[in-house]
């Protein structure tokens, strides 16, 4: 599809965080993007963690600019529906990113997850920094270990860098942070293994078992915030605070 131009209009502020979605961010943030099935509920549960600074729902890892949330349903674009985060690497790592990405879907089940099939729904993380690109590999390695361990595998899961955010195609404004407007549909297919990936020091490039690279949320947050098939319909929409856990 030969897609358009210019961008997709919307509204630059998210709807719970109160953040603008759109760039420039502030200095010292950094982003990347994640598909992990229906945009919807992955978008919530990646706001909720502490130390984003914003989400936004949209179009990845296709070749149509600028496309409408119809012709990536087609097929056609080779796009997939994905979560862009915005994050500060002080207050949250990019291997608790990693973390939630990996425990908040069934990165086994190839083009779709769930109820929802098509290759716009395939598991996907798609990264700016080369560091993040490393940490993804080698997490999507011990994570496949052991799923394969427990008689899962393997992982379907795309990895893409370099990433520009101009690859990042926003969708509408009926799309962003879905799940918290008022009249939402509470959908959410997201299948969680319930497996969890081994621990940081396991997995980890031996560069970047450093303190700047190192998880940075306390483990009471995934025993009582962690993702739980449908957790992201029956949980408030506001962000966790550090002082909750």
């Amino acid at each position: 599809m030969p897609g358009r131009p210019l961008k997709i209009k919307i509204k630059n502020e998210h709807f719970i965080l109160k953040t603008p979605i759109q760039p420039p961010f502030p200095d010292g943030l950094e982003f990347s993007v994640f598909g992990t099935g229906c945009f919807w509920g992955s978008e919530k549960a990646f706001w909720r963690l502490p130390g984003v600074y914003a989400t936004a729902v949209g179009y990845c890892g296709g070749i149509t600019p600028n496309p409408t949330y119809e012709e990536v349903c087609s097929g056609m674009t080779d796009h997939n529906e994905s979560v862009l985060v915005v994050y500060d690497p002080k207050t949250v790592a990019y291997a608790d990113l990693l973390k939630l990405f990996w425990a908040s879907h069934d990165p086994t089940q190839g083009l779709g997850q769930g109820n929802d099939r098509g290759s716009q729904y395939r598991s996907g993380i798609y990264c700016p920094l080369e560091y993040q690109k490393q940490l993804a590999e080698s997490s999507k390695s011990a994570y496949e270990t052991r799923l394969r361990s427990e008689g899962k595998g393997p992982i379907t899961t795309e990895i893409i860098h370099p990433l520009s955010i101009d690859d990042f195609f926003y969708a509408e404004d009926y799309h962003q942070q879905y799940l918290a407007k008022p009249g939402s549909r509470q959908y959410c297919s997201a299948e969680p293994t319930g497996i969890e990936i081994p621990d940081f020091s396991e997995w980890a490039p031996e560069e970047l078992k450093t303190d700047k690279f190192r998880p940075k949320i306390p483990e009471g947050y995934w025993i009582k915030f962690g993702p739980k098939p449908g957790c992201t319909i029956n949980c408030p929409n506001n962000q966790v605070s550090l002082q909750d856990i």
